[in-house]
Protein backbone atom coordinates (compact mmCIF):
# COMPACT_ATOMS: atom_id res chain seq x y z
CA UNK A 1 0.00 0.00 0.00
CA UNK A 2 1.27 3.41 -0.86
CA UNK A 3 0.24 7.35 0.61
CA UNK A 4 -1.30 7.75 -2.90
CA UNK A 5 -3.78 4.39 -1.82
CA UNK A 6 -4.11 4.97 1.44
CA UNK A 7 -5.16 8.74 0.90
CA UNK A 8 -7.49 7.11 -1.34
CA UNK A 9 -8.97 4.47 1.29
CA UNK A 10 -9.95 7.55 3.11
CA UNK A 11 -12.56 9.16 0.99
CA UNK A 12 -15.93 8.22 1.21
CA UNK A 13 -15.72 5.60 -1.99
CA UNK A 14 -12.70 4.35 -0.54
CA UNK A 15 -14.44 4.07 2.94
CA UNK A 16 -17.58 2.38 1.39
CA UNK A 17 -15.39 -0.11 -0.62
CA UNK A 18 -13.32 -0.69 3.12
CA UNK A 19 -16.47 -1.26 4.73
CA UNK A 20 -17.67 -3.94 1.77
CA UNK A 21 -13.66 -5.37 2.18
CA UNK A 22 -14.76 -5.68 5.92
CA UNK A 23 -18.08 -7.87 5.22
CA UNK A 24 -16.24 -9.75 2.78
CA UNK A 25 -14.27 -13.25 3.52
CA UNK A 26 -10.41 -12.69 3.49
CA UNK A 27 -9.66 -15.54 4.72
CA UNK A 28 -6.64 -17.18 3.03
CA UNK A 29 -8.60 -19.83 1.21
CA UNK A 30 -11.03 -17.02 0.20
CA UNK A 31 -8.87 -14.08 -0.87
CA UNK A 32 -8.31 -14.51 -4.39
CA UNK A 33 -11.61 -14.74 -5.22
CA UNK A 34 -12.75 -11.92 -3.11
CA UNK A 35 -10.13 -9.84 -4.71
CA UNK A 36 -11.45 -10.90 -8.23
CA UNK A 37 -15.06 -9.82 -7.17
CA UNK A 38 -14.06 -6.61 -5.64
CA UNK A 39 -12.32 -5.50 -9.12
CA UNK A 40 -14.88 -5.91 -11.58
CA UNK A 41 -16.42 -2.39 -9.52
CA UNK A 42 -13.17 -1.18 -7.87
CA UNK A 43 -9.32 -0.05 -8.88
CA UNK A 44 -7.09 -2.55 -8.48
CA UNK A 45 -4.59 -0.80 -6.11
CA UNK A 46 -7.40 0.66 -3.85
CA UNK A 47 -9.10 -2.73 -3.27
CA UNK A 48 -5.36 -4.21 -2.27
CA UNK A 49 -5.20 -1.50 0.29
CA UNK A 50 -9.00 -2.24 1.21
CA UNK A 51 -8.13 -5.72 1.80
CA UNK A 52 -4.78 -5.26 3.39
CA UNK A 53 -6.39 -2.81 5.82
CA UNK A 54 -9.27 -5.44 6.85
CA UNK A 55 -6.61 -8.50 7.42
CA UNK A 56 -3.99 -6.23 8.84
CA UNK A 57 -7.39 -4.78 11.28
CA UNK A 58 -7.79 -8.24 12.44
CA UNK A 59 -4.73 -9.55 13.77
CA UNK A 60 -4.47 -5.97 15.40
CA UNK A 61 -7.57 -7.10 17.62
CA UNK A 62 -5.25 -8.89 19.53
CA UNK A 63 -3.87 -5.89 20.53
CA UNK A 64 -6.53 -3.18 20.33
CA UNK A 65 -9.19 -5.00 20.81
CA UNK A 66 -12.67 -3.78 19.03
CA UNK A 67 -10.80 -0.20 18.15
CA UNK A 68 -8.55 -2.02 15.53
CA UNK A 69 -11.79 -2.16 13.58
CA UNK A 70 -11.93 1.49 13.62
CA UNK A 71 -7.74 2.27 13.10
CA UNK A 72 -5.52 2.00 9.81
CA UNK A 73 -2.30 -0.15 10.13
CA UNK A 74 0.88 -1.25 8.58
CA UNK A 75 2.40 -4.57 8.61
CA UNK A 76 5.82 -3.03 10.14
CA UNK A 77 3.76 -0.94 12.24
CA UNK A 78 1.16 -3.17 13.46
CA UNK A 79 4.44 -5.30 14.15
CA UNK A 80 5.70 -2.48 16.85
CA UNK A 81 3.22 -1.02 17.83
CA UNK A 82 2.22 -1.16 21.74
CA UNK A 83 -0.31 -3.05 23.13
CA UNK A 84 -3.04 -0.57 23.64
CA UNK A 85 -3.01 -1.95 27.49
CA UNK A 86 0.30 -1.67 28.22
CA UNK A 87 0.53 2.12 26.28
CA UNK A 88 -2.89 2.56 28.75
CA UNK A 89 -0.71 1.82 32.05
CA UNK A 90 2.31 3.95 30.98
CA UNK A 91 0.05 6.81 29.71
CA UNK A 92 -1.31 6.76 33.27
CA UNK A 93 2.48 7.41 34.33
CA UNK A 94 2.90 10.14 32.43
CA UNK A 95 -0.79 11.81 33.38
CA UNK A 96 -0.06 11.08 37.16
CA UNK A 97 3.84 12.98 37.05
CA UNK A 98 2.84 14.78 34.69
CA UNK A 99 -0.65 16.65 34.57
CA UNK A 100 -1.42 18.20 31.48
CA UNK A 101 2.32 17.58 29.87
CA UNK A 102 3.00 17.87 26.52
CA UNK A 103 4.50 15.11 24.92
CA UNK A 104 6.52 14.62 22.25
CA UNK A 105 6.71 11.53 21.05
CA UNK A 106 10.11 10.40 18.37
CA UNK A 107 9.06 7.50 15.85
CA UNK A 108 5.90 7.41 17.01
CA UNK A 109 5.02 4.89 14.63
CA UNK A 110 0.91 4.26 13.67
CA UNK A 111 0.52 6.23 16.68
CA UNK A 112 -0.41 3.84 19.99
CA UNK A 113 1.08 5.54 22.47
CA UNK A 114 0.24 9.16 20.93
CA UNK A 115 -3.25 7.99 21.20
CA UNK A 116 -3.00 6.49 24.97
CA UNK A 117 -2.06 9.95 26.10
CA UNK A 118 -4.30 11.74 24.27
CA UNK A 119 -7.43 9.52 25.84
CA UNK A 120 -5.14 10.83 29.50
CA UNK A 121 -5.47 14.12 28.56
CA UNK A 122 -1.99 14.89 27.13
CA UNK A 123 -1.55 16.62 23.90
CA UNK A 124 1.60 15.94 22.20
CA UNK A 125 3.41 15.92 18.35
CA UNK A 126 4.73 12.51 16.83
CA UNK A 127 7.71 12.78 14.63
CA UNK A 128 8.06 9.93 12.42
CA UNK A 129 10.34 9.14 9.36
CA UNK A 130 8.20 7.15 6.90
CA UNK A 131 5.69 9.04 5.22
CA UNK A 132 3.22 6.36 4.74
CA UNK A 133 3.16 5.67 8.69
CA UNK A 134 3.36 9.51 9.64
CA UNK A 135 -0.44 9.31 7.20
CA UNK A 136 -1.43 6.23 8.94
CA UNK A 137 -0.65 7.92 12.62
CA UNK A 138 -2.39 11.13 11.72
CA UNK A 139 -5.57 9.08 10.46
CA UNK A 140 -5.70 7.23 13.66
CA UNK A 141 -5.46 10.60 15.87
CA UNK A 142 -8.15 12.16 13.79
CA UNK A 143 -10.40 9.15 14.18
CA UNK A 144 -10.47 8.97 18.16
CA UNK A 145 -10.64 13.11 18.00
CA UNK A 146 -7.37 13.72 20.27
CA UNK A 147 -5.16 16.82 20.68
CA UNK A 148 -2.09 15.31 18.55
CA UNK A 149 -0.33 15.76 15.66
CA UNK A 150 1.66 13.96 13.17
CA UNK A 151 4.79 15.95 11.25
CA UNK A 152 7.29 13.44 9.16
CA UNK A 153 10.80 14.18 9.81
CA UNK A 154 14.40 12.74 11.42
CA UNK A 155 13.65 11.83 14.99
CA UNK A 156 17.19 11.94 15.72
CA UNK A 157 17.39 16.03 14.56
CA UNK A 158 13.81 16.79 16.15
CA UNK A 159 14.37 19.87 18.73
CA UNK A 160 12.67 19.03 22.26
CA UNK A 161 12.39 22.72 23.58
CA UNK A 162 9.16 23.22 24.40
CA UNK A 163 8.39 19.84 24.91
CA UNK A 164 7.50 19.04 28.56
CA UNK A 165 8.94 15.11 28.46
CA UNK A 166 9.64 13.04 25.13
CA UNK A 167 8.70 9.24 24.34
CA UNK A 168 10.75 7.51 21.88
CA UNK A 169 10.12 4.21 20.53
CA UNK A 170 13.24 3.11 18.21
CA UNK A 171 13.11 0.40 15.56
CA UNK A 172 13.97 -2.71 16.82
CA UNK A 173 13.32 -4.73 13.63
CA UNK A 174 15.51 -5.23 10.05
CA UNK A 175 14.68 -7.10 6.60
CA UNK A 176 16.51 -10.29 8.82
CA UNK A 177 13.67 -10.11 11.84
CA UNK A 178 13.76 -8.80 15.20
CA UNK A 179 16.85 -6.55 16.76
CA UNK A 180 17.67 -7.60 20.28
CA UNK A 181 21.54 -5.33 20.16
CA UNK A 182 19.83 -2.21 21.16
CA UNK A 183 23.36 -0.72 19.63
CA UNK A 184 21.45 -2.19 16.31
CA UNK A 185 18.26 -0.23 16.91
CA UNK A 186 17.08 2.43 14.36
CA UNK A 187 18.09 4.68 15.86
CA UNK A 188 20.65 3.17 17.91
CA UNK A 189 19.92 3.35 21.79
CA UNK A 190 22.46 5.67 23.29
CA UNK A 191 21.74 8.08 20.16
CA UNK A 192 17.92 8.11 21.34
CA UNK A 193 19.14 7.85 25.25
CA UNK A 194 21.29 11.55 24.18
CA UNK A 195 18.39 13.34 22.85
CA UNK A 196 15.93 12.05 25.64
CA UNK A 197 17.51 13.52 27.96
CA UNK A 198 17.54 16.95 26.54
CA UNK A 199 13.74 16.61 27.82
CA UNK A 200 12.97 17.38 31.64
CA UNK A 201 11.39 13.83 31.82
CA UNK A 202 11.98 10.92 29.48
CA UNK A 203 10.38 6.92 28.44
CA UNK A 204 12.29 4.72 25.89
CA UNK A 205 10.86 1.33 25.07
CA UNK A 206 12.92 -0.98 24.35
CA UNK A 207 13.06 -4.97 24.06
CA UNK A 208 12.45 -6.97 27.03
CA UNK A 209 15.81 -8.24 26.85
CA UNK A 210 17.39 -6.11 26.85
CA UNK A 211 20.99 -6.08 28.84
CA UNK A 212 20.56 -4.62 32.40
CA UNK A 213 24.26 -3.21 31.87
CA UNK A 214 22.95 -1.43 29.13
CA UNK A 215 20.15 0.30 31.63
CA UNK A 216 21.98 4.56 31.77
CA UNK A 217 22.34 4.89 35.38
CA UNK A 218 19.79 7.13 36.96
CA UNK A 219 17.18 5.57 34.57
CA UNK A 220 14.36 3.15 35.69
CA UNK A 221 14.02 0.20 33.81
CA UNK A 222 10.21 -1.72 34.00
CA UNK A 223 9.57 -4.82 32.12
CA UNK A 224 5.60 -5.46 31.68
CA UNK A 225 3.63 -8.61 31.18
CA UNK A 226 -0.07 -9.05 29.84
CA UNK A 227 -1.85 -12.01 31.81
CA UNK A 228 1.75 -13.62 32.15
CA UNK A 229 3.25 -12.96 29.07
CA UNK A 230 6.33 -10.43 28.87
CA UNK A 231 5.26 -7.73 26.43
CA UNK A 232 7.85 -4.77 26.97
CA UNK A 233 9.87 -2.90 28.52
CA UNK A 234 10.38 0.55 29.04
CA UNK A 235 13.47 2.78 30.32
CA UNK A 236 11.88 5.87 32.39
CA UNK A 237 14.32 9.02 32.52
CA UNK A 238 14.34 12.39 34.40
CA UNK A 239 11.53 13.59 36.83
CA UNK A 240 9.69 10.20 35.34
CA UNK A 241 12.79 7.70 36.84
CA UNK A 242 11.63 6.56 40.20
CA UNK A 243 14.34 5.94 43.03
CA UNK A 244 13.99 2.03 42.81
CA UNK A 245 16.02 1.25 39.35
CA UNK A 246 14.12 -1.40 38.06
CA UNK A 247 10.37 -3.12 38.39
CA UNK A 248 8.49 -5.66 37.24
CA UNK A 249 4.85 -4.63 36.61
CA UNK A 250 2.08 -7.44 35.90
CA UNK A 251 -1.51 -6.64 33.89
CA UNK A 252 -3.83 -9.43 34.52
CA UNK A 253 -5.69 -9.05 31.22
CA UNK A 254 -6.11 -6.33 28.39
CA UNK A 255 -9.83 -5.83 29.58
CA UNK A 256 -9.67 -3.34 32.79
CA UNK A 257 -6.91 -4.77 33.84
CA UNK A 258 -5.99 -5.39 37.94
CA UNK A 259 -2.08 -3.77 37.71
CA UNK A 260 0.37 -5.37 40.04
CA UNK A 261 4.27 -3.77 40.75
CA UNK A 262 7.21 -5.23 42.13
CA UNK A 263 10.21 -3.49 42.83
CA UNK A 264 13.41 -4.32 44.69
CA UNK A 265 13.48 -4.29 48.53
CA UNK A 266 15.45 -7.28 49.89
CA UNK A 267 18.27 -9.37 48.78
CA UNK A 268 18.96 -9.89 45.57
CA UNK A 269 20.38 -13.35 46.35
CA UNK A 270 17.78 -15.67 47.66
CA UNK A 271 18.45 -18.39 49.46
CA UNK A 272 19.37 -21.92 48.57
CA UNK A 273 17.16 -25.38 49.94
CA UNK A 274 15.89 -28.51 49.45
CA UNK A 275 12.58 -28.80 47.50
CA UNK A 276 9.77 -28.36 49.39
CA UNK A 277 5.87 -28.63 49.47
CA UNK A 278 5.56 -25.85 46.76
CA UNK A 279 7.03 -24.57 43.48
CA UNK A 280 6.87 -21.35 42.48
CA UNK A 281 7.05 -20.22 38.75
CA UNK A 282 7.47 -15.89 38.68
CA UNK A 283 6.04 -14.23 36.31
CA UNK A 284 9.10 -13.29 32.87
CA UNK A 285 8.44 -9.96 33.96
CA UNK A 286 9.48 -10.64 37.44
CA UNK A 287 12.93 -12.75 36.15
CA UNK A 288 13.77 -10.18 33.25
CA UNK A 289 13.54 -7.72 36.10
CA UNK A 290 16.14 -9.65 38.29
CA UNK A 291 13.48 -9.80 41.14
CA UNK A 292 13.13 -13.33 41.52
CA UNK A 293 14.96 -12.92 45.34
CA UNK A 294 11.53 -10.38 46.42
CA UNK A 295 9.91 -13.35 45.07
CA UNK A 296 11.15 -15.53 47.02
CA UNK A 297 11.24 -13.79 50.09
CA UNK A 298 7.31 -12.93 49.91
CA UNK A 299 6.55 -17.13 49.96
CA UNK A 300 9.35 -17.73 52.75
CA UNK A 301 11.23 -19.95 50.26
CA UNK A 302 14.13 -20.25 48.73
CA UNK A 303 15.79 -21.43 44.72
CA UNK A 304 16.68 -25.36 44.63
CA UNK A 305 19.19 -24.35 41.93
CA UNK A 306 21.20 -20.80 42.48
CA UNK A 307 21.02 -20.15 38.83
CA UNK A 308 17.50 -21.32 37.63
CA UNK A 309 14.09 -19.60 38.44
CA UNK A 310 12.10 -21.60 39.96
CA UNK A 311 11.18 -21.20 43.51
CA UNK A 312 10.24 -23.84 46.36
CA UNK A 313 8.95 -23.29 49.73
CA UNK A 314 6.81 -25.03 52.53
CA UNK A 315 4.38 -22.51 52.83
CA UNK A 316 1.28 -21.85 50.50
CA UNK A 317 1.29 -17.80 49.47
CA UNK A 318 -0.74 -16.97 46.78
CA UNK A 319 0.93 -14.01 44.99
CA UNK A 320 0.47 -12.63 41.81
CA UNK A 321 4.24 -12.56 40.90
CA UNK A 322 4.33 -16.34 40.71
CA UNK A 323 2.12 -19.20 39.58
CA UNK A 324 2.24 -21.99 42.33
CA UNK A 325 2.24 -25.94 42.22
CA UNK A 326 1.83 -28.51 44.96
CA UNK A 327 5.12 -30.77 44.46
CA UNK A 328 3.66 -34.57 44.17
CA UNK A 329 7.08 -36.05 44.02
CA UNK A 330 10.79 -35.16 42.51
CA UNK A 331 12.25 -37.95 40.41
CA UNK A 332 15.52 -38.20 38.42
CA UNK A 333 14.62 -37.33 35.16
CA UNK A 334 14.50 -40.69 33.18
CA UNK A 335 12.11 -40.82 29.95
CA UNK A 336 11.23 -44.95 30.90
CA UNK A 337 10.69 -44.02 34.83
CA UNK A 338 8.54 -41.29 34.16
CA UNK A 339 6.15 -42.86 31.29
CA UNK A 340 5.34 -45.80 33.85
CA UNK A 341 5.24 -43.67 36.82
CA UNK A 342 2.47 -41.58 34.70
CA UNK A 343 0.56 -44.79 33.41
CA UNK A 344 0.91 -45.80 37.27
CA UNK A 345 -1.09 -42.57 38.31
CA UNK A 346 -3.53 -42.61 35.49
CA UNK A 347 -2.25 -39.23 34.65
CA UNK A 348 -4.77 -38.30 31.19
CA UNK A 349 -3.92 -35.22 30.65
CA UNK A 350 -0.05 -33.92 30.45
CA UNK A 351 1.38 -30.01 30.82
CA UNK A 352 5.54 -29.93 30.45
CA UNK A 353 7.51 -27.24 31.59
CA UNK A 354 10.89 -26.59 31.98
CA UNK A 355 13.55 -24.22 32.64
CA UNK A 356 17.42 -25.08 33.16
CA UNK A 357 16.92 -28.33 30.69
CA UNK A 358 17.79 -29.13 27.09
CA UNK A 359 14.40 -31.24 26.75
CA UNK A 360 12.20 -30.13 24.09
CA UNK A 361 8.49 -30.26 25.76
CA UNK A 362 6.38 -31.32 23.00
CA UNK A 363 9.02 -34.29 22.19
CA UNK A 364 8.71 -34.97 25.39
CA UNK A 365 4.74 -35.75 25.68
CA UNK A 366 4.98 -37.67 22.90
CA UNK A 367 8.07 -39.35 24.47
CA UNK A 368 6.04 -40.11 27.51
CA UNK A 369 3.16 -41.32 25.33
CA UNK A 370 0.57 -37.66 24.85
CA UNK A 371 0.29 -37.18 21.33
CA UNK A 372 -0.15 -33.60 20.22
CA UNK A 373 -0.86 -30.82 22.32
CA UNK A 374 -4.66 -32.28 23.91
CA UNK A 375 -4.53 -35.08 26.17
CA UNK A 376 -5.80 -37.69 23.77
CA UNK A 377 -7.22 -39.28 27.27
CA UNK A 378 -9.08 -39.27 30.33
CA UNK A 379 -7.95 -39.43 33.33
CA UNK A 380 -6.24 -36.82 36.05
CA UNK A 381 -4.11 -33.71 34.43
CA UNK A 382 -0.42 -33.20 35.74
CA UNK A 383 2.44 -31.24 35.46
CA UNK A 384 5.88 -32.18 34.54
CA UNK A 385 8.66 -29.23 35.25
CA UNK A 386 12.04 -30.84 33.44
CA UNK A 387 14.95 -28.77 35.21
CA UNK A 388 18.06 -29.33 37.18
CA UNK A 389 19.69 -29.49 40.48
CA UNK A 390 23.68 -28.43 39.54
CA UNK A 391 24.30 -30.91 36.78
CA UNK A 392 21.55 -33.45 38.01
CA UNK A 393 18.64 -33.29 35.86
CA UNK A 394 15.83 -33.66 37.83
CA UNK A 395 11.47 -33.78 37.42
CA UNK A 396 9.04 -32.67 39.24
CA UNK A 397 5.34 -33.67 39.00
CA UNK A 398 3.21 -31.10 40.35
CA UNK A 399 -0.60 -29.49 40.04
CA UNK A 400 -1.55 -25.91 40.11
CA UNK A 401 -2.99 -24.66 42.94
CA UNK A 402 -5.42 -21.76 42.08
CA UNK A 403 -5.62 -18.77 44.50
CA UNK A 404 -8.37 -18.67 47.05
Amino acid sequence: MDIASFRALRTPSGQALLAEAAAADVRDDALLATASRLRERHDPALVAAALTEVRLRERARAKFGPDADRMYFTPAGLEQATRASVAAHRARRFATHLDGAYVLDLGCGIGADLIARGRAGLAGEGVELDPLTAEVAQANVTVFGLDASIRMGDATKASVDGADAVFADPGRRSARGRVFDPRSYEPPLDVVLDIARKAPAACVKVAPGIPHEAVPDGAEAEWVSVHGDVKEAALWLGSLAGDVGRRATLLSSDTDPEVWTLTPHGSDVPDVRSWGRYLYEPDGAVIRAHLVGEVAELVGGGLADPHIAYITSDRLCPTPFASAYEIEDVLPFSVKRLRAELRRRGVGALTVKKRGSAVDPDRLRRDLGFGGRGSGRGGAALTLVATRVGRAPVALLARPVQAP
